[in-house]
């Protein structure tokens, strides 16, 4: 039996297949918690210095949206690329659980608050 351990410190069995995280998976975990999605703007663009800057990282409530579907997957603050463009992956940390995006847009992340044990 092999371990690695990831960049988080988490020690994981490398002979257990982690399903990889695409598109597909964000849109299905949006449907599958639709109403208690929170999102988190680490950096976003910035047109009037024509790069990505950082912004303020704060929680807040995914609010829907209608304007452009296909690149916002109808969550306002998100911005998906697409054309394989979009760098995922799993994110777990502040009580929240959900999936780190990054691109050339901007980096954000979509999760759901951890519920806690009594």
């Amino acid at each position: 039996m092999s371990y690695t351990i990831g960049m988080d410190n988490e020690m994981t069995n490398t002979n257990e297949q982690q399903k990889r995280v695409t598109r597909a998976t964000i849109k299905a975990f949006l449907r599958r918690n639709n109403g208690r999605v929170f999102i988190k703007n680490d950096s976003d663009f910035d047109g009037s210095v024509d790069c990505i800057m950082p912004c303020s990282g704060k929680w807040r409530k995914a609010k829907p949206t209608e304007r452009l579907p296909e690149n916002t997957l109808g969550m306002h603050g998100a911005w998906f690329v697409g054309r394989s463009n979009d760098w995922f992956s799993r994110y777990s940390a502040d009580g929240f659980t959900g999936y780190n995006v990054s691109n050339c847009c901007g980096s954000f992340v979509l999760a759901v608050a951890d519920e806690v044990q009594e």
